[in-house]
């Protein structure tokens, strides 16, 4: 990591500017902290002081490999079980902005709403992955494997070749009258 020529304050600006630049993002101050948010749900918490620059944001995809960086944690609050990863950069070290804004693109993507998300274009993973478009796209590949485009999540129907297969069926026996 290289060293910090600027302040904390002026990181957590450029942070915060990035943040707002999405669609329907504002700004609120909860417990005096800044947080970023779109339609009422946060998606970024930010704050610095004369020694460091740190922030809180929902990284459902990579939450852990970004747990691996030194300057990184599981957010408090049990909020980290749901991916969300605090980070605290001091006034010595210079965050990879690049990385940081590509965290914020995420967190985003993962709290706004799936008609503010096709707002931004470009790939998305998890929004996307139920789309026409990405339904098509996995067929052709599919088509193209000679496997299947989705693997089926819904259970086999009954007398299917998949449930026959799994357990064999009993035949019943004839019903037997009482004698009279």
């Amino acid at each position: 990591m290289k060293k910090n020529t600027d302040t904390p304050q002026s990181y957590a600006e450029a942070l915060r500017k990035r943040a707002l630049a999405y669609p329907e993002a504002h700004e609120d101050h909860p417990w005096g902290e800044i947080a970023i948010k779109v339609r009422g749900k946060v998606f970024l918490f930010l704050g610095s002081s004369a020694e460091a620059v740190s922030f809180s944001l929902k990284l459902p995809q990579s939450a852990f490999s970004a747990l691996l960086f030194e300057f990184t944690a599981p957010t408090g609050y049990g909020l980290g079980k749901s991916g969300w990863v605090s980070a605290k950069f001091p006034m010595e070290l210079a965050p990879p902005l690049e990385l940081i804004e590509e965290w914020i693109d995420e967190s985003y993507r993962a709290v706004a709403p799936k008609a503010l998300v096709k707002l931004l274009g470009g790939p998305d993973g998890v929004t996307n992955a139920g789309s026409p478009e990405a339904r098509l796209q996995r067929k052709a590949s599919a088509a193209r494997s000679g496997a299947s485009a989705v693997p089926s999540s819904k259970p086999a129907k009954r007398g299917s070749a998949a449930r026959s297969s799994a357990r064999p069926v009993q035949k019943k026996s004839p019903r037997r009258t009482p004698p009279k």
